[in-house]
């Protein structure tokens, strides 16, 4: 069992998903696994870097990125995320002030009457 660095899949997560990629084609074999693949463009899309400042452990940046634009065109990350739709992690779930807006009349504060009831006694 090996320590996954941070934001990568742990064993556990990649042989959820694992069957969902393609295997190596015949020939020549691939530099890249997919599960480094994988880990490089979960690395991207979490730390926001650019594809050039991919980290060298990852392999070349040209590599997981065309790898990447298969795997879009070809609908694999729908299927992977459908796949874990069902199963969601409630472990890092925040709700606070700062995305939950109430209404200001929510506030308890006293509130005050309508101009058209006002207008409605005087007459």
């Amino acid at each position: 069992m090996t320590t996954p660095k941070r934001y990568e899949l742990e064993d556990a997560q990649w042989d959820r998903i694992k069957g969902y990629f393609p295997p190596y084609r015949t020939g020549r074999p691939s530099s890249l696994d997919n599960r480094t693949a994988l880990n490089a463009i979960l690395w991207l899309m979490r730390s926001g870097a650019p594809w050039r400042d991919l980290p060298e452990r990852y392999g070349s940046w040209k590599t997981v990125y065309s790898r990447f634009r298969a795997w879009v065109s070809s609908g694999l990350f729908e299927q992977v995320f459908l796949e874990l739709i069902d199963d969601p992690d409630m472990e890092n779930l925040s709700l606070d002030s700062t995305i939950v807006r109430a209404h200001q009349k929510a506030t308890g504060a006293k509130k005050t009457p309508n101009v058209w009831s006002k207008i409605k006694l005087l007459d």
